[in-house]
Parts: structure tokens; sequence; C-alpha cells
């Protein structure tokens, strides 16, 4: 190496190429001085404890939503559990090869996946469980259970890969990898729900092994009726024929009108708890080996020079804290603040920072999320069904969205990043519930083609009946992961985990009661309107 300041580049390079090149060189020299924004840091045991915790939450999960499926639905359900283990291997396999990240909402995303997973193999089975019961045999039940479920599943995965989508264009980091998840997730679960579960299925049903065990789908003999009895306008027996779900939709509307004026008056009074990515700040999450307590936390950082503007203790040992700062402490402080609390309770805290003017950017982001997913129900479920249920689907899930945020409100938990994701993805996931619906309303209306508003009042009221059972189940698979999630999952996502449960909950009610109730009447105006005689007569 020669001692000189005069340095050569060889190479056979175009004229564009060393223009470039050049460019790049210049750049580097340049005196850039750069303004931390946002940041985020996680210790070592801190980081390991919290993955430890979710990934057990969600073999907790997984494994009651296996038992379950196994008690409910007998064979088919076992035929789940299979696809449901090779979904969550694929996923994870798929993941590796990415070299993505795999962040705790990133898990959260994956065993969320599950329970949507199983949704698809209970439409299906649900499906071919009313087959069954109008006397066909099991084959035939088998293949146009299959053929009517699978456009219902395919909408229903639609809707929340379009949230999925939203929340990877807007999301931030941790978002991101939720969504990433999420889709994954979604396309994964859609492959082996339908693909290999009615390949595996089929395969028995073919060998004609099953032609004389109805039973081991879960069907009752005293619920199958004599097939030389029934017609195309049969309807096969459900356990919810005597309920009313139309009847009293005056009174339901009500109801939810006085809880929507509820949630106005809360907001108004009570105002969000924003975390710092709105309204930007400092976080510090301690965890402990012992329980603590908001006095102790308070002198450990006015011993590292710091003033909490808010302590908040979670878990029932109490040994996890959230300290809240207004502004942010430079690299040193926080070095200070690490080596503090890593020297007194044995775990390095995690620190969050968010500059004013990335606070702001994300929640406009997060209403342009909001709005984006919306904007794409509406017009996928205009195309897929008509615009006055994308309308009414919309509705429903608006209410949805407000519970979730009245409850937060109400409770003061810290509105952050994540609970952005779990309302988007309750507007994704909710309407499946609704699309389920409204796919048996449009089926029941090309049957029976009413020309009275009651006519149509039966209609719903019937389709809801037959889709209670499904719906009750889809949601109780994915309330059982996000409960698990909720008891032993880590605390850095208790906030997502309730938000998902207060959602899943309204979106059944919502769905029962609003989104088919408003789609009814509405409708149904245009069924009460005389139509108009041709000029001339």
């Amino acid at each position: 190496v020669l001692n000189t300041s005069d340095v050569m580049i060889e190479g056979n390079f175009t004229i564009q190429e060393a223009k470039d090149m050049a460019s790049i060189l210049n750049a580097g020299a340049l005196p850039v001085k750069l303004v931390e924004k946002y940041s985020t840091s996680v210790g070592a045991q801190f980081g390991e404890q919290a993955l430890n915790d979710t990934v057990f939450a969600g073999i907790v999960g997984i494994a009651i939503i296996f038992l379950f499926m196994l008690l409910y639905y007998r064979l088919p359900g076992f035929i789940a559990v299979i696809t449901l283990s090779v979904y969550i291997y694929i996923t994870l396999q798929i993941f590796d090869w990415m070299n993505a990240v795999l962040t705790l909402p990133g898990i959260a995303a994956l065993i969320l996946g599950v329970g949507m997973a199983v949704d698809a193999n209970i439409i299906t089975y649900e499906r071919i469980k009313e087959e069954l019961k109008l006397g066909k045999s099991v084959r035939s039940a088998f293949r146009s259970g299959n053929r009517r479920s699978f456009a219902t599943i395919f909408d229903a995965n639609i809707t929340t890969m379009l949230a999925g989508i939203v929340l990877f264009i807007f999301g931030t980091s941790s978002v991101k990898g939720f969504a990433t998840m999420l889709i994954l997730s979604i396309l994964t679960s859609f492959i082996t729900a339908v693909f290999l579960s009615r390949f595996l299925l089929g395969l028995l049903v073919d060998s004609r092994w099953l032609d004389r065990k109805k039973g081991w789908f879960g069907v009752r003999r005293k619920d199958i009726l004599d097939i030389s009895k029934t017609d195309e306008n049969t309807e096969p027996p459900t356990p919810f024929a005597k309920w009313d779900f139309v009847g009293k939709r005056k009174w339901f509307f009500a109801f939810s009108g006085i809880i929507l004026a509820a949630v106005i008056v809360i907001l108004l009074v009570f105002r969000l708890n924003l975390g710092i990515d709105f309204s930007s700040g400092s976080r510090i999450e301690v965890q402990s080996d012992h329980k603590l307590t908001s006095e102790e936390l308070k002198k450990d950082f006015e011993e590292v020079g710091l003033t909490a503007d808010s302590i908040v203790l979670s878990g029932d040992d109490q040994k996890h804290g959230v300290a809240r700062f207004v502004g942010v402490p430079d690299q040193k402080k926080i070095a200070e603040v690490k080596d503090y609390f890593k020297g007194k309770y044995g775990t390095e805290p995690n620190v969050s920072t968010v500059s004013p003017t990335v606070g702001k950017e994300l929640a406009r982001n997060a209403l342009y999320a909001v709005a984006i997913a919306a904007l794409g129900i509406i017009l996928y479920v205009s195309i897929r069904f008509e615009y006055k249920m994308a309308i009414a689907a919309i509705a429903s899930l608006l209410y949805d969205a407000f519970f979730i945020i009245a409850v937060f409100s109400i409770t003061r938990l810290e509105v952050d990043i994540t609970f952005i994701a779990a309302v988007l993805t309750i507007i994704g996931y909710s309407i499946n519930d609704t699309i389920v619906t409204f796919d048996r309303i449009r089926e029941q209306v090309k049957k029976r083609k009413p020309k009275s508003f009651s006519d149509l009042s039966h209609i719903v009221n019937l389709s809801l009946q037959q889709t209670f059972t499904r719906s009750i189940n889809t949601v109780l698979t994915v309330v059982i992961v996000v409960i698990a999630l909720l008891i032993f999952g880590a605390a850095s996502i208790t906030n997502f985990s309730v938000a998902l449960l207060i959602g899943l909950l309204s979106g059944v009610y919502s769905s029962l009661y609003i989104a088919a109730q408003v789609w009814l009447v509405w409708k149904g105006r245009d069924l009460k309107k005389p139509k108009r005689k041709p000029a001339g007569e």
C-alpha cells in the first residue's frame, strides 16, 4: 500500500455508473447530523421472558382449540387438527425463509391466525352437517357442503386481507410485523384449511368407509330427515329454529342507539389515554422478580434524575411497571437508566421514545388506515354482494370500533399503535361473521324470491337461525386464543388482547342485530314501494 492521499477505483464502468459512484462517495463525506425521532430498545432478559410468555399462551390457546374441534366435530375435527398443525409449521417455515423478525405482535398474529384458520374448517363442516341432516349420503353432503362454503370462506379471507395490507402500508415496525404475519397466515390457512382439509377428508369419504357413519360428523340420528320427504325448499333442522332474531329489531336498534350515545358522552368526558405513539414522549417498562409499588418506582426514577408523568403496574403479581415521561431523554440518560435498573432488578428495561413530529404522523396514518380499510371493504362487498349490504356491514364495524374505543376511554387503558392494529384486525375479522350471514341471505333470496317485507323478514330470520351456530363457534375459537394471550401472554400485548376480545364479543352482536337488521329495513323499503306502470297503460 502506497503512502499517498490519492485513491483510485478501477473497473469497467460506464459514464453513468461513474457519476453514480461519485455521487455516493460525495454523499458519504457530507457532515450529516442524524436526529432521533423514534426508537425502541428491549432488554435481552425482558424480551426472552415476554417471548416465553406469549409462546406459552399460544400453546394453551391452540391446545384448547384442538380439543374443541375434536369434541364438537369428531372426525372432521381430527382432520382440522392435522391441517392446523401443518398451517403452523408452513407459516413459521416461510417466515424463516423471508429472514423476517418475529415480534411479539407477529407471534400474536400467528396465534390469531390459528383461530382464523379453524374458521374455514367450521364453515365447511357446518355446511356438510346441514346437508347430512337433509338425508343426503356422506359423499353427496361432502361435495355439496364444500361447494357452498367456498365462496363464503373466500370472501371472509379477502376482507381480512384488505385490513392486513392497509396495516402493512401505514403501520410502523412492530405493526408491519403483525401485518406481515397476518397476511401470511391468511394465505397459508386458506391453502391448508380449504384444500388440504378437503383432500384428506375426501380420501376417507371416497373410500365409502364413512357411508353409514354420519355420527362421526357430529350429526345426531334424530336430526337426520328422510330424504324421500324433502325437496329443494326443505331446510335442515337447527337448534335455534324458535329464536326470533328479527321480531325485536326495534328494541335492539334503540339499545344500540343508547350505547352509541353513551360512547360519545364517554369520549367527550374521559377522552382517550393516548400513549407516546400519538402524544410523543418516553415510555419505560420495568420488570422485577418481586412485587413493585408506584412509590418504589417513583423513587427509582428520581435516583436517575427523571420525574414520571404516570406509573402503571400490571399483572396479578404486579411485577411489571410502565412509566411515562414528557419529553425525550438523550442517549446518555437512557444508558444511565438501563444500567441503574439492570443493577437493581437484574433485568434491562424497555425504553421507547417518540418525537412530537412522529407522534402526529402516527396519528394521521392511523386515521388513514381505518378510513382506507373501511373503503376497501365497502368496495369489495359492493362488488361481491350489493352496496346496501356493504354499508350495513360498515355500520356494524364502526359500532364495534366505537365500542372498543369507549371501553378503553372509561378504563383508562393506554391507546398505542398496537391498539390501532387491534381495531383494524377487528374490522377485517368481524366482517367474516357478517359475510357468512349475508352469503346465506343472498342464497335464500335467490331461492325464495321475496315479494313482500314479510317474505324478506322471514328470509333474514331463517338465515340468522341457520348461521348462528357457525357464528358462535367461529368467534369462540378466536376468543379462546385471545383469552389465552390475555392471561398468559406478555404484558406488552395486554392492551392489544383486550381490544381484540372486546371487538370480537361486540362483533357477534353487531352482525346479528345491526348489519343484518339494517339491511332488512333498507332493502324492505324497496319491496314496499309500488312498481311504476309502463307509460301508456
